[in-house]
């Protein structure tokens, strides 16, 4: 494999006209490149390009520029969606499971399915103790209480990944009665959704681009809802809006402002990009039927 070559900002803006992109203000474009990365800023022509190297006619860097900044504020309110969820999430599932096997229940295999591998999730469960060590409440519990987590303690130190895991692993007649109960939604359907907002979340958290992307995992369809969800932007806010509990909150805080910003950037975003389908806004939001 050869060996890469590093580009100047001036090789780089170059190389973007080579391939089609229209510079209106180079000073802009090499301050730009100055403080954001060439290659991740080139991510953002993906889904403006034709081919490997060549882009839509009539692309311009200042439009990919507006789609990079509206795709990082799109980010910020799934992010904090996404942390109501899963604050939500470790309380319901937390608040379940000590209450049928105790809060320290988690250490008994019985208390999951046959195919779980207690050995690896206790080995987990310690690395996360000892890896946040320096924790006051971690202190505390090692201190005062000989080392023993309650489930609802422990659970703080879970990603979201770990979460996604625990609930995976618990029995199928719990995860029935828990996204029953509390959801109102299939084991399967909640499975999925939550292996979903895991990777919306790592997409998010880690500043990928979301605009355009095609997510790993295909998320299930609600029950009653048209049209079938694909792996993009809006399957996956599909998704959110099934786990998030508080109705008011999620209009005000998530459709509204996915509307304005969309409204903002409409002479550069396309909907289809996004997988947003006609009367999107309908379908994203709470409607209340008496209205």
């Amino acid at each position: 494999m050869s060996e890469k070559i590093p580009a100047t900002p001036e090789e780089q803006i170059k190389k973007l006209k080579e391939r089609g992109c229209i510079i209106k203000n180079e000073q802009l474009a090499l301050d730009t490149l100055k403080h954001i990365n060439y290659y991740r800023l080139s991510n953002y022509f993906e889904p403006f390009s034709e081919s490997k190297h060549k882009y839509e006619e009539g692309t311009t860097f200042e439009k990919i520029l507006q789609i990079y900044e509206m795709d990082r504020k799109l980010r910020s309110i799934l992010l904090a969606a996404l942390e109501e969820v899963e604050i939500t999430l470790r309380a319901a599932v937390s608040n379940y499971h000590a209450l049928k096997y105790g809060a320290l229940g988690y250490l008994n295999p019985s208390a999951f399915d046959r195919s779980h591998n207690h050995q690896s999730f206790v080995s987990r469960v310690n690395h996360m103790i000892e890896s946040n060590s320096e924790r006051q409440f971690v202190k505390h519990y090692k201190r005062q209480h000989d080392g023993k987590f309650p489930l609802w303690v422990v659970m703080e130190l879970f990603s979201f990944g770990s979460l996604a895991f625990f609930f995976k692993e618990m029995q199928n007649v719990d995860k029935k009665a828990l996204a029953g109960d509390f959801y109102g939604c299939s084991s399967s359907d909640m499975d999925n959704w939550i292996f979903c907002l895991n990777e919306l979340r790592n997409y998010c958290a880690h500043y990928n681009r979301v605009y355009g992307s095609r997510f790993p995992v295909l998320p299930r369809t609600p029950r009653g809802f048209e049209p079938e969800l694909e792996n993009d932007v809006f399957g996956y806010i599909i998704v959110l809006k099934q786990l998030y509990r508080d109705k008011a909150n999620w209009n005000e805080r998530v459709v509204k402002p996915i509307s304005r910003l969309l409204r903002k950037n409409s002479d550069a975003a396309r909907l289809s990009d996004l997988g947003f389908p006609e009367g999107w806004e309908t379908k994203i939001a709470f409607v209340d039927p008496d209205e």
